[in-house]
C-alpha cells in the first residue's frame, strides 16, 4: 500500500510550515525549495488545506502561510483527507464502506479493520507529535553515526 504523492507531499509541507513559522509567516517558495516540490503543486495543495483550515495564508510583503491551529490539535489524518487522501486501503470502502461483494468478499474485514487502524493511528498523530518524533529520530541517527565513525576509527 502506497500514499498518493497528494498526501506525502502535504504532511512534509504542513511539518516544514509548523518548524519555519516560528514567528512569521512562511512563502510558499521557501517550502517548495527546502522539500524539493513544485510550488504549483504545493499551490494546489495549500488551497486545499486552506479550506480545511489547516493552514491559513498572510497577505503581504511579509506574507505567507501559518498553521491555522496550534500543531497539537491537526492530525495527520485531516491533512490527508483535506488533500483527497483515501485513507482505506481499498477502493470498495472509500466512499460509504460498501462494497458489491461485501457478502461474497471473503477479504472484506480484513480491509475494513485494517482500515480503522490507519484512520485511529493517523488520527491520533497530531503535527506536534511527528515534529517530535521526527526529533528523536534525528538524534538516534546522530548518535548511531557518530558510533559508526568511532569504530571504524574515523
Amino acid at each position: 500500500m502506497r500514499l498518493s504523492t497528494r498526501a506525502h507531499y502535504a504532511v512534509r509541507a504542513v511539518l516544514d510550515l509548523a518548524i519555519h513559522a516560528v514567528d512569521r509567516p512562511v512563502p510558499i517558495q521557501e517550502i517548495a525549495e527546502r522539500q524539493a516540490i513544485s510550488q504549483a503543486y504545493l499551490e494546489q495543495l495549500f488551497a486545499k488545506l486552506r479550506r480545511g483550515r489547516i493552514i491559513r495564508s498572510v497577505r503581504g510583503p511579509r506574507g505567507g502561510y501559518l498553521l491555522a491551529r496550534p500543531a497539537a490539535e491537526v492530525t495527520l489524518a485531516e491533512i490527508m483527507e483535506w488533500v483527497d487522501e483515501p485513507l482505506e486501503p481499498v477502493a470498495c470502502l472509500d466512499k460509504d464502506g460498501h462494497c458489491d461483494r461485501e457478502g461474497g468478499c471473503n477479504t472484506h474485514q480484513i480491509w475494513r479493520d485494517l482500515g480503522r487502524h490507519i484512520r485511529s493511528f493517523l488520527e491520533s498523530l497530531t503535527v506536534e507529535q511527528a515534529l517530535r518524533d521526527a526529533q528523536v529520530e534525528e538524534s538516534v541517527n546522530a548518535t548511531d553515526t557518530g558510533r559508526q565513525s568511532l569504530s571504524s576509527g574515523g
